[in-house]
């Protein structure tokens, strides 16, 4: 990978992409370092560190953000709003017959209206997410309003700051995605969770300095990150291969197939899209938290702490979740009739089955598996540091969950992969032998 950069970096055109991507980065963290007037910053430290040791969904909010939630930054309310319109888009365009024949009908075009279309949703969610959060800020902590003015006018100020600044990040993700490399959101979404890696060094530094018992600890969770970023390092390169044969055919006086390829099918080729899926469907009890806190001991109290972090319902359900939404994304993504179609049109087929619906067959059931696997590895990724947390409640505040990690190691590999088609494409082949 390092050498791939180093690569990349010798080449002018693409010299100008990194550095344009990394100037888009250093506005997006310079923004996440300006606070919104009117809020009391120490208090609303204080209630998310409170929140981060009950294991409370708004700290795993706060990690997207990369702790711009916490300290109340212009972009508090990160990229969270655009990806959560993006997973209703692509919901409804599945649910929708008018908007999916839009999408592969339309074009370019059918494209850009479904993009124009995301960006107003993100908008409208970034706006009912400012006025939850201004609400929580007004209902305050242990009797304390989180607000150093009250009024209308601070209270439109601080909605539309949040709001603009969801709209701002939009503008620079789509920015990287056209002029820089990788893709935009992921890119912004990368940054944030890595700008929390010195919250993670902090913690180890203190376990070591807390005697034999603390360097043990700090010792395995080194460990065992190195071997979760090892395993999904693996995992996300890893593909199950189908043969596929061309039967010969003569055009003319010139014989075209007969040769053997195979057709891929990647173990995990939903990403980290049912991670977040999952994560944002358990999100909506706490965005409703934060318009109404209801008090100790009444059953709204008990079934919100149902969907706290470390609670077991929340951690089952959270799993249910990531399977069904790993198979769902895979049907979107992977049509097993269009690919067997597509194969007998071009005269080729699986060896042991015949053109048409048995392939399709043989295609769907071999998916299923792998989507298996995929879901059962995501699941595990996932949760293992919620179990952890839970076991263990002085772990519970720690940046590395699997969501995260996940996140990082993702884009990384992706960035990389974009970075050495782009070389391919310039023809230079020599750098990356």
């Amino acid at each position: 990978m390092f050498q791939t950069l180093k690569n990349a970096w010798h080449m002018p055109e693409l010299r100008k992409k990194i550095l344009y991507t990394l100037f888009i980065l250093l506005i997006f963290r310079f923004g996440s370092c300006i606070p919104v007037p009117f809020i009391d910053t120490q208090l609303l430290s204080a209630y998310f560190e409170q929140a981060s040791i009950s294991g409370s969904m708004l700290d795993y909010l706060n990690m997207f953000t990369g702790g711009g939630l916490s300290n109340a930054t212009i972009f508090a309310m990160s990229i969270t709003p655009y990806i959560n319109a993006s997973i209703i888009l692509q919901l409804l365009t599945v649910a929708i017959p008018a908007l999916e024949r839009m999408v592969k009908d339309g074009g370019e075009e059918g494209r850009k209206k479904i993009a124009s279309w995301t960006r107003y949703v993100a908008v409208a969610l970034g706006l009912l997410q400012a006025f939850a959060y201004y609400a929580m800020l007004r209902s305050g902590f242990n009797g304390v309003s989180m607000l150093s003015n009250d009024s209308v006018l601070a209270a439109a100020a601080i909605i539309l700051t949040f709001t603009a600044g969801t709209a701002l990040i939009m503008w620079l993700g789509e920015h990287i995605t056209q002029n820089g490399i990788g893709n935009g959101i992921s890119i912004i979404l990368f940054a944030g969770i890595v700008s929390r890696g010195p919250s993670l060094i902090s913690t180890l530094v203190n376990l070591f300095r807390g005697g034999a018992s603390g360097i043990v600890s700090a010792v395995l969770m080194i460990i065992i990150g190195l071997a979760v970023v090892v395993f999904i390092v693996f995992m996300s390169n890893a593909e199950r291969r189908i043969p596929v044969q061309y039967a010969k055919r003569v055009v003319g006086r010139k014989m075209y197939g007969g040769q053997s390829t195979h057709l891929p099918i990647k173990v995990n080729a939903s990403g980290v899209m049912p991670i977040i899926f999952a994560s944002s469907i358990l999100s909506l009890p706490q965005t409703i938290a934060m318009f109404w806190q209801p008090e100790t001991g009444t059953v709204g109290y008990h079934i919100l702490n149902l969907f706290s972090q470390t609670n077991p319902f929340y951690i089952v359900i959270y799993g249910l979740l990531i399977l069904a939404f790993a198979y769902f994304y895979a049907s979107i993504q992977f049509n097993p009739i269009e690919i067997a179609n597509n194969l007998k049109k071009n005269g080729g087929f699986i060896p042991g089955f015949r053109p048409g619906k048995p392939t399709s067959d043989f295609i769907t059931k071999a998916l299923g598996k792998v989507t298996f696997v995929g879901a059962i590895f995501l699941g595990v990724v996932a949760i293992l540091p919620l179990i952890v947390g839970a076991i263990s409640p002085t772990l519970s505040n720690v940046a590395l969950g699997g969501t995260s990690v996940i996140i990082v190691v993702g884009v990384a590999l992706d960035t990389v992969k974009q970075l050495e088609a782009q070389m391919l494409m310039r023809h230079h082949k020599g750098f990356l032998e």
